[in-house]
């Protein structure tokens, strides 16, 4: 088990104050005001640590590096403004007819939806 130390709780709030899923580059930023000191190799570390004790997950995008969100949520899809870049969650249900649209005899396991776009802060400028 890993110490809690304030690092790792200055990471672990970026990630549940965001509200949105980060790269380590934004956890960095993000954390900085709670520990000034903050490099990237240790925001790496803990980041493995905080997926290894399950307290935050993995966002993949395909082409992307992973970005990182608080765990424990519903299942949700995601939103990926082209411009800035930054990723979204987007609440709502999933797509009821998924099933109904699959071919005949296949058998879904698991489904991602990633929707691109502007986001809103993009699209004023």
């Amino acid at each position: 088990m890993q110490r809690d130390t304030s690092q790792r709780r200055a990471i672990r709030r970026a990630l549940e104050d965001a509200g949105r899923p980060l790269g380590a580059l934004e956890v960095l930023e993000a954390s900085k005001a709670q520990a000034p000191g903050l490099g990237i190799a240790t925001v790496y570390r803990n980041i493995k640590s905080l997926l290894e004790a399950e307290e935050i997950a993995e966002v993949q995008l395909p082409g992307e590096p992973p970005r990182y969100e608080a765990a424990g949520k519903d299942h949700h899809h995601h939103f990926r403004c082209d411009k800035c870049e930054k990723v979204y969650e987007l609440g709502g249900a999933c797509l009821s007819n998924l099933k109904a649209s699959l071919p005949r005899g296949f058998r879904a396991t698991a489904h991602e939806v990633l929707v691109h776009g502007v986001c809103a802060a993009c699209a004023r400028k």
